[in-house]
């Protein structure tokens, strides 16, 4: 029978060969909890016979009294195993409603802080099937669409930093045997079992589910992974669209033909319009996928002549759609200003641009 360390090794020799990684330079988040510390133990040994340097980050977000203790257990295991180990501090201000988000942020802003300082690209998280499962009937219970339920990538580009989940296709039990067979020791946080968190509700629900609907984890994670193959089927259609059929103009604004646009499924359509949005905005998120659609529709009618949405301005000229930043300006471009821009800025294209285009070059450049 293969053992966990075996097929955890053989996961990260696929997760490198698929997505071309370079493990040469790793760090782990490691709460105290089980998971975690089962991943950085795993990956302490993988690292013994295929190279690599290790480093465990511990986030004390000083919410809970036991932290300071479960911090320094945590040091003292690793030091006595010859983990290199660094704790960073969440000091804040008491936290009033939203903790749980609140401090997942602070989480991920410390442990991407402490990878872009120390110029390491990979980071690895613990998230493991259940937890799939989880966030699967979490977003549900939100009503997400295809990306929510896509839940989470083995592989995320993230500020910089690819977090990398090694153990999406392992149970929760197999990592706590693992570390009794070790004679490991973890920490249960009580926030694990508190009602007040949905994702505790949604644990405590997955058991009656496989009993009762035989809907278990596992298809529930495999449900999650299948709409993950359609999100990156979807991407690179909009890719594809994008680099093909859209132009970029002067690194501000983009154009498309209508015509081209109405080819495409609507589902494409949309995911086109967030990507042009959060472009030309400079946004990281879409505006919601109801407006996205609403937007969409309007673009490809005879009689559209402009639409405003996330921060951007939808004109039409020259047969194109132009997507442009937003600018609330109301003193008209006159053709003398115009002019004398154009004059300035040779490259410029005179008498091929939108009115909006234009009017936001001489702002800017203003």
């Amino acid at each position: 029978m293969v053992d966990l360390q075996q097929s955890f090794d053989c996961e990260m020799r696929r997760i490198v060969a698929e997505y071309n990684l370079d493990f040469s330079k790793i760090a782990v988040g490691v709460s105290g909890g089980a998971d975690s510390l089962a991943l950085v133990f795993l990956l302490h040994n993988y690292i013994k016979n295929y190279g690599g340097k290790l480093c465990a980050l511990t986030v004390n977000h000083h919410l809970r009294k036991e932290a300071d203790d479960e911090t320094k257990y945590v040091a003292e295991l690793l030091a006595k195993n010859g983990i290199k180990h660094e704790v960073l501090h969440w000091y804040h201000e008491p936290v009033q409603s939203g903790m749980e988000n609140k401090a997942r942020q602070a989480r991920y802003e410390l442990l991407f802080g402490w990878c872009k300082k120390n110029d390491c690209k990979i980071l690895m998280t613990a998230h493991h099937l259940r937890d799939q499962a989880e966030t699967f009937l979490m977003r549900l219970q939100r009503g997400s669409g295809v990306d929510g339920l896509a839940s989470m990538a083995v592989v995320s580009p993230r500020e910089e930093v690819l977090i990398v989940r090694p153990l999406l296709n392992f149970e929760p039990e197999e990592l706590k045997k693992f570390l009794r067979d070790k004679n490991i020791d973890w920490c249960e946080d009580a926030s694990n079992s508190c009602d007040d968190f949905l994702r505790v509700r949604v644990r405590k629900m997955l058991p009656k589910l496989e009993k009762e609907l035989g809907l278990s984890a596992q298809k529930i994670a495999s449900a999650a992974v299948a709409l993950n193959e359609a999100k990156e089927y979807f991407a690179g259609q909009v890719d594809s669209f994008i680099k093909n059929r859209c132009r970029l103009w002067y690194g501000v604004a983009w154009s498309f033909a209508p015509l081209m646009f109405g080819t495409l499924h609507r589902e494409i359509q949309i995911r086109v319009l967030a990507e042009l949005i959060k472009n030309v905005a400079k946004v990281d998120y879409a505006p919601e996928y109801t407006s996205l659609s609403r937007l969409a529709e309007q673009l490809v009618k005879k009689g559209f002549a402009g639409a405003t949405l996330g921060r951007c301005e939808f004109v039409k000229f020259n047969n194109r759609i132009w997507v442009v930043p937003e600018i609330q300006d109301e003193k008209v471009l006159s053709k003398n200003e115009w002019a004398e821009f154009v004059r300035k800025h040779s490259k410029i294209n005179a008498n091929g641009l939108p009115y909006k285009l234009k009017l936001y070059l001489v702002r800017k450049s203003g």
